[in-house]
């Protein structure tokens, strides 16, 4: 087969390849964010507390960011298709073990096989973009499954609510769990590591790079190389505060603050929030294709983070707590796209590390994400347990979202430490 021909073969076979991944992302994030729509369902089979539900919560993020240096050193050693197919096996077996569980333990152990199974797709995807993308696509690609992977966040917000209303949540976590297992042997199936294993010639031979001169180095060495390197750690503390914040309100508690302060129904309030998971899915190509673009990471971070600190600043002080209802639409989407400032840092991080471990590196700064969006809904929790009697209505979620605007101005501050790559690794500059 001649060049051309095997280069357009790749060309239309990657997208088949990314294309499975990314059905298995959208999984991910319906998982990340469903809990917070059947929260009411939730507390009434379980006879829960808001801590509690709010632990449920995050006992996702808790495998997920837990999951994250082990889905990287998976990616790197075992490949992106055995350890997505794997994962999302776990993940459709857990969704059901939740659907079906007769008490609170049982579904913490549900979750946790969730969290667990589909710790491992974002990491993979991103190994697989580095082997069958050109280096020059990768914020582009970054960007683009992040919107396609907030579909399933969008997908558990009003639709969601609308099947369990039809379904029950039971019957609506049994039935994803079982298009997680039909979508694990798809994987299996499709998925290849990369071009050669189809014999293709590799994303680095058709940009005529060479193969780096410094040697990749064993995965414990490459893994506290990165650990070391200081560089790696701004974009995690910024996807920490931005994240976190986004998923106390869109994943654990922004239905039930649509529903207390403005008296929405159950089924409306899910609309508000499906525009904010909206809004981020837009953000990620956006801010994607503009680094791309002008060959830029850190000032599209600053621009997009310092907005998405004012959309927080209005939501915590506007109105005492509650700003006109007529705003909240706008405000809920641009918040969402403009929380997508912490896409750029896996690019950045990858492009401050070694190529070789490229899951390893962007698995760290992965961690950020969940680490905050595991430790935050909690702390929310704790204040509504706390003063739920004392407090108006109103000034008690005004009380709990300061936390969220306090971790989106630290994350936003992280963005001033992030090293500029200018769109190409500069792992060499290290040294």
């Amino acid at each position: 087969m001649e060049q051309s021909q095997q280069i357009k073969k790749l060309k239309s076979y990657r997208w088949t390849v990314w294309g499975i991944l990314a059905i298995a992302y959208t999984i991910v994030f319906f998982h990340r964010l469903a809990v917070g729509v059947v929260r009411e369902d939730l507390v009434e089979s379980f006879q829960i507390t808001g801590t509690t539900f709010a632990n449920l919560g995050s006992t996702y993020f808790y495998a997920y960011m837990i999951m994250q240096i082990p889905s990287g050193i998976l990616a790197d050693s075992l490949g992106a298709r055995k350890t997505v197919t794997i994962g999302t096996l776990l993940a459709g077996i857990g969704s059901i073990v939740f659907g079906y569980a007769p008490d609170i333990t049982i579904a913490f152990l549900g979750r946790l096989l969730v969290g667990l199974g589909v710790s491992v797709v974002f990491i993979a995807i991103l190994k697989i973009q580095s082997q069958w993308f050109f280096e020059k696509e990768f914020g582009t690609m970054a960007g683009i499954t992040s919107f396609v992977g907030n579909l399933g966040g969008i997908f558990a917000q009003t639709p969601l609510a609308l099947m369990v209303a039809y379904f029950t949540w039971r019957s609506t976590f049994i039935a994803i769990g079982v298009v997680s297992l039909v979508i694990a042997v798809l994987c299996y199936l499709i998925v290849r590591n990369s071009p050669s294993e189809i014999g293709l010639p590799t994303i680095e031979s058709i940009e005529g790079r060479e193969k780096s001169m410094i040697k990749a180095p064993p995965l414990g060495e490459g893994l506290v190389k990165a650990l070391l390197n200081p560089r790696t750690w701004p974009p995690f503390f910024t996807f920490a505060g931005f994240f976190g914040a986004f998923a106390s309100l869109t994943g654990v508690w922004g239905i039930s603050y649509l529903t207390d302060v403005y008296g929405l129904s159950r089924e409306a309030a899910p609309n508000y929030t499906t525009v904010a998971v909206l809004g981020m899915a837009i953000g990620s190509i956006a801010i994607g294709k503009l680094s791309d673009a002008i060959k830029r990471r850190k000032l599209p971070m600053l621009i997009f983070g310092g907005i998405y600190v004012l959309t927080w600043g209005i939501l915590v002080f506007a109105g005492g707590g509650k700003p006109p209802i007529a705003i909240l639409y706008p405000l809920f989407f641009i918040m969402g796209f403009t929380c997508t400032a912490f896409v750029l840092g896996w690019a950045c991080g990858k492009e401050v590390n070694h190529p070789g471990i490229a899951g390893i590196s962007t698995s760290i700064v992965n961690i950020g994400g969940f680490f905050g969006a595991a430790v935050i809904p909690p702390l929310l929790g704790g204040i509504f347990d706390r003063y739920e009697e004392v407090l108006e209505t109103t000034v008690l979620y005004q009380k709990a979202f300061m936390y969220c605007f306090i971790a989106s101005t630290i994350g936003f501050l992280f963005i001033f430490l992030v090293k500029e790559t200018y769109c190409k690794n500069i792992y060499r500059e290290n040294k």
